[in-house]
Order: C-alpha cells, then structure tokens, then sequence
C-alpha cells in the first residue's frame, strides 16, 4: 500500500502508463481492503460463508481478465489470461483474507477471555459476599450477649470485632492476602466462638505455622471452621487445626453431629461455595475432602508452592 502511494507522487505519468502491473496493484489494494473491510465482516457476521466463496471467485476472476484486457492488453484468451495471471490477484486476496481471519480469531479469544475472567471475578465476589454477613451476624449477637452479662468484657470485643470488620471490608477484596492477616482474622473469630459457646461445646483451636510469608485467597478458612460450629451438637467437642508446612497449609475441623439428622447434603450446604471458589482460585493445587462417620471432618489442603 506504502509503494503504491509513493508511486503516485514520484513516478510520472509515462512511468504509469508504461507499468500496467503498477496500475493493477493499485486496482488491487482496493480489492483487498474492500473485501477485509466491507465483505468479510458482512459475510461472516452473516455466516453466508458460500455466497463470499463464490463472490471470493467471481472478483478474482474479473480482477484477472481486468489486467488482462485493461491494463496488460495482452490479447491473450481467456484461459490463458487465467493460466498466467489468476495467481496475481488470487494470493494477494487469500493472503490478507487469512491475515483478517487470524486478527478476528485473536481478537475473539481475547474477548472471551476477558469476559471469562470478568465472569470469575463476579461469581468470587458473589459468593465472598455470601460469607461475610453471617459470620458478622454472629459476632455482634456475642457482643449483645456480652454487653448484658458481662460488659467489662464488650470493649474488647469491639475491638476485635473493629479488625474483622476491616478484614471483611478491605482485605476481602483482594485476590490474595498475606496468610498472617487471615490467621488473625480466624483467631479473632475463634476467640469470639470460644465466648459464645462457653460452658455448651469444648473447642479445642491449634496452630503449627513454620512461615507466615505465603499468601492465600481471603475468607477461605472461615468457611471449613464456621461449618463445624454450625452442625456441632450441644455438650459436644469441636476441634481446629490450622498446619502450614514447606508451603503447604492444613485446615482440618471436626465435629461430632446429630446422627439422627441430616444427611451428608445437609452438612454439604455451607461448603459447596467454598468448592467452587477453591477451583476457581487453585484449580489443582488443593485437596477437599468431607469425611462423616462417628463424627463429621472437614480436610483442606492448600499448596502455595
């Protein structure tokens, strides 16, 4: 296109007259940029891929006898004309037609990629959002609880409750956080559960941490450990642990249940957005497994290698 242009402004009119080829390439970088600007668009998005073929054809060949007659004046018949010179439009036009096909094709995965990774990022928020108002709930009925009882106690209370929130409004928002600040989370809550279920459950909560330096999707443990409260019984031990070692992390809850109640379904409820949220963020670097015999345990495994 470049030569073409320059031709026109440095090259005089003998020199044109002279050059039929020139004069076709000129004829032919019009072909071109119509059929990838007006006729390719129109016919895809139209999906009339064997009326363009044939439209494909016809202009190749009226391209050809058009240099043939016009501008080489070869004389020559028409087979002949197609034998020799059918290529010159042919290549051009398949050439840039396949570059056009292979812009749209990137351009389009492009796009369903974006829209594939905005979709993710939706359905995450969707289902943080689903987290964050019952274990919120919850803390601030221990601290009614507490303000009535004993409301010494209820500054402190605050406080903590002041750094969940923070937790859950800020930090939650991020893809990844430092594992220190989710521990932290999970101790405040723990100490909250510790208050509210005080004289009814035994918790038993320990922690093996030989690095805090990793960092792991937020609001992912609170669900595992909020689920073992949930469908523990009265009078009844829950147990916490929380293991991160060589980079990789250990979360395992157990409870003991109403055996009478409920089925495998019930207690599934509250984790299945924790699945989902564990394939979208980890895909193959995690393992989850429920196991419910004489009691019900949750085992979650995280690799942040």
């Amino acid at each position: 296109m470049l030569f073409v242009f320059v031709s026109l402004f440095l090259f005089s009119d003998f020199y044109w007259k002279e050059n039929p080829f020139l004069q076709y390439l000129t004829l032919l970088v019009i072909i071109v940029y119509g059929n990838n600007f007006l006729l390719l668009p129109f016919f895809v998005k139209k999906k009339l891929y064997l009326l363009y073929t044939l439209v494909f054809a016809a202009i190749s060949l009226l391209a050809t006898q058009l240099y043939c007659y016009s501008f080489a004046k070869c004389g020559c018949t028409i087979i002949k004309c197609l034998s020799d010179y059918l290529w010159q439009s042919l290549v051009p036009l398949i050439f840039f037609s396949f570059i056009w096909i292979l812009y749209r094709f990137i351009d389009k995965e492009n796009e369903i990629e974006a829209i594939k990774k905005e979709h993710v990022e939706m359905e995450l928020k969707f289902l943080k959002s689903q987290i964050n108002p019952h274990v919120l709930f919850n803390n601030l009925n221990t601290i009614y609880s507490y303000s009535l009882e004993k409301p010494t106690e209820v500054p402190d209370m605050i406080l903590m409750l002041s750094d969940n929130l923070k937790h859950v409004l800020y930090e939650s928002n991020s893809k990844t956080i430092p594992v220190e600040k989710e521990i932290r989370f999970i101790d405040n809550y723990m100490k909250f559960q510790m208050i509210r279920t005080e004289g009814t459950k035994q918790v038993n909560y320990k922690k093996s941490i030989d690095s805090y330096s990793h960092q792991i999707a937020p609001l992912l443990l609170i669900t595992v450990i909020e689920n073992a409260f949930k469908h523990s019984v009265l009078n009844s031990e829950v147990s916490i642990f929380i293991g991160i070692e060589n980079g990789i992390l250990e979360c395992i809850c157990e409870n003991d249940y109403d055996k009478e109640k409920g089925s495998i379904t019930d207690f599934r409820i509250g984790l299945q957005n924790l699945e989902k949220r564990l394939e979208l963020i980890y895909k193959d670097a995690y393992k989850f497994r429920i196991d419910k015999g004489e009691s019900f345990k949750v085992y979650l495994k995280l690799d942040f290698k």
